[in-house]
């Protein structure tokens, strides 16, 4: 979960054997105490689904707003706040540790990505 500067905030990594709705479901869980005043949420269409904003609401009273693509687009386009994470997802990918997934366990996986984070951010607040 990231915020509109793309920092990360909180951060769920499962195996390939859960799906979307499910890990959401733990990053909800999850994200309720340490981020309380945090009131909307924006997904992809992956995340559709009375289940999952029902289930939002349950967690912190949070509402998740779908952002759509365009109908009938068959290419890859820029959509409005879904670039955020997008564009977090290639400064974490600059570690060359994060470019493939190589890591053993979920745990080391989600330290790296903690890191390539903390990395970012003392860089932000300390240029070379």
């Amino acid at each position: 979960m990231v915020d509109t500067l793309g920092l990360l905030h909180e951060l769920v990594v499962t195996g390939a054997n859960i799906g979307d709705h499910d890990g959401a479901r733990i990053l909800l869980a999850r994200s309720e105490k340490r981020l309380p005043r945090l009131v909307k949420i924006f997904v992809d269409q992956g995340y559709t689904g009375p289940e999952l904003a029902e289930f939002a609401k349950l967690f912190g009273n949070r509402l998740l707003e779908v952002v759509p693509r365009r109908p009938g687009s068959t290419t890859f386009e820029v959509l409005p706040k879904r670039w955020i994470v997008e564009r977090t997802f290639a400064w974490i990918t600059r570690c060359r540790r994060l470019a493939k997934d190589v890591e053993a366990t979920t745990s080391s996986s989600a330290a790296m990505i903690r890191l390539a984070m903390i990395r970012l951010m003392l860089r932000r607040l300390a240029p070379v």
